[in-house]
C-alpha cells in the first residue's frame, strides 16, 4: 500500500467509474446528543449519490464504541473496500491507531481525516507516533487551512478537504442595522469557555437593556454548563441568557435567524461548523483569534476577532456591530459569500474522487 506522506496520488480518475464500497470509523452520536458531526452528513451524502456506506460507531459508552469499531472491521470486512477513520488528539487518538492496525492487518485502504484544534498541540510531544500512524494511511485529509499548516511537519502530501455545508437551507439575511439578539451554538465544555458569554453580557447590558444572548447546545458533561449559569447568576444577568439546550439539526438554521450577532467564544478551535452556519445565515460573527479561525475567518472582513479569554474586547466588538451599520453590513454580506465556497455541491466531488483514487490505487497494488 502507497502511503500518502510520500508519493501524491494525483491520478486522473474516470468520474463514472463504480462506486465502490465505504467503511466510515468516526462518532456517529447524533440520535445520542441532537447535533450532527461532519461525519454524519457526509455518510448520508455518499449514500445519497450512490455509494454503499458503513458507519461505526454510535455507542456512548467509550470502551464499547472502540470495541464496535472493532468488531465492525472485522465482521464485516468483505463488505467494504476502502475506509476513512477521523482522527482527533487525546484517547481518541489511540482508537484510530487501533483501528488502523487493524486495517492493515486485513489489507484495507484508508483515509484519515485530522479533525481538532487541539491536535497541533498534542502532536508535538508525540511526533514519532503520530507521523508513524499517518504514514500507514492511502491518503490524509484536514478540513482547515490551519490543520493543513501545523500537521505539516508529519505528513507533507495532507488533501485541504473543508468541512461542508448545505448553504441553501440557511435563509440570508444581511444584517443592515444589527440588534442586540446574541446567538451563541456549540456544545458545552470548557474548550469553548461558554462562561465567557454571561460575562460579556454584563458588560454590555446597561448600554443596550434588551440585549439578550440564546445559547444553543448540548451538556458535555464537564460542568462547564453549571459554570455558565451560575456565572449568569453573579453577574444578575441571567434574565438576559437563554439556555436552550440541543437543538435538533433541522431547528438550527431558524434558530440563526433569529439572532443579528454569533459570538464563538472558543479557547480552542479549528473550523467549527457553527461559525460557517452563522454565516451562511448573514449574521455578524464575532469570535475568539485562536487556532484555525484567522484562517477562516478575516478581521474587519467578515467578522470581528478578539483574544481568547478577554470579555472587555468581544463587547468591545459587539458595541461596534450595533453602533455601525456600514460594519454590520459588510461583515454580514462577506460571510455569506465565503460560507457559499464551503456547499456540500463543491466538497462532495472532492470525497468521491478521493475515494476513487484510493480504491483505484489498491487495485493497482494487488
Amino acid at each position: 500500500m502507497s502511503s500518502s506522506c510520500s508519493t501524491a496520488a494525483r491520478q486522473r480518475v474516470v468520474e463514472d467509474h463504480p462506486k465502490h464500497s465505504l467503511l466510515m470509523v468516526g462518532n456517529f452520536l447524533s440520535e445520542s446528543f441532537g447535533t450532527r458531526s461532519v461525519c454524519d452528513d457526509l455518510s448520508m451524502r455518499l449514500r445519497s449519490r450512490g455509494w454503499p456506506v458503513l458507519t461505526t460507531s454510535d455507542r456512548l459508552f467509550r470502551p464499547a464504541r472502540l470495541l464496535d469499531m472493532l468488531g465492525t472491521c472485522w465482521l464485516h470486512r468483505r463488505q467494504y473496500d476502502v475506509t476513512i477513520v477521523d482522527v482527533y488528539s487525546g484517547a481518541a487518538f489511540r482508537w484510530a491507531e487501533t483501528v488502523c492496525q487493524l486495517l492493515r492487518h486485513i489489507g484495507k485502504p484508508h483515509i484519515l481525516t485530522l479533525h481538532g484544534g487541539g491536535l497541533p498541540e498534542f502532536s508535538r510531544t508525540r511526533r514519532r507516533r503520530v507521523g508513524r500512524l499517518l504514514r500507514t494511511a492511502s491518503a490524509v485529509t484536514t478540513p482547515s487551512r490551519y490543520l493543513q499548516t501545523e500537521m505539516r511537519p508529519y505528513c507533507h502530501d495532507l488533501q485541504l478537504v473543508p468541512n461542508p455545508l448545505d448553504v441553501g437551507i440557511y435563509r440570508f439575511r444581511e444584517r443592515t442595522r444589527a440588534m442586540p439578539r446574541l446567538v451563541w451554538l456549540r456544545k458545552f465544555h470548557n474548550l469553548y469557555n461558554p462562561s465567557l458569554g454571561p460575562r460579556v453580557v454584563a458588560i454590555l447590558k446597561d448600554s443596550f437593556p434588551d440585549l439578550q444572548l440564546t445559547m444553543n447546545g448540548p451538556d458535555k458533561g464537564d460542568g462547564s454548563l453549571a459554570a455558565a449559569q451560575r456565572t449568569a447568576e453573579e453577574l444578575k444577568v441571567a434574565h438576559h441568557v437563554r439556555f436552550r439546550g440541543s437543538v435538533p439539526a433541522q431547528e438550527v438554521p431558524s434558530q440563526l435567524e433569529s439572532g443579528d450577532i454569533f459570538l464563538n467564544t472558543a479557547s480552542v478551535d479549528n473550523t467549527p461548523v457553527s461559525v460557517l452556519e452563522a454565516m451562511a445565515s448573514g449574521l455578524c460573527i464575532v469570535s475568539t483569534n485562536v487556532g484555525g479561525i484567522p484562517y477562516l475567518l478575516e478581521h474587519e472582513h467578515d467578522s470581528l476577532l478578539v483574544p481568547p479569554g478577554d470579555p472587555g474586547a468581544m463587547a468591545a466588538a459587539i458595541r461596534r456591530i450595533l453602533t455601525e451599520p456600514a460594519l454590520a453590513r459588510r461583515l454580514s454580506a462577506n460571510a455569506r459569500r465565503k460560507a457559499c465556497s464551503f456547499d456540500w455541491s463543491k466538497i462532495l466531488p472532492q470525497w468521491e474522487r478521493l475515494l476513487r483514487v484510493v480504491a483505484a490505487t489498491r487495485r493497482k497494488s494487488t
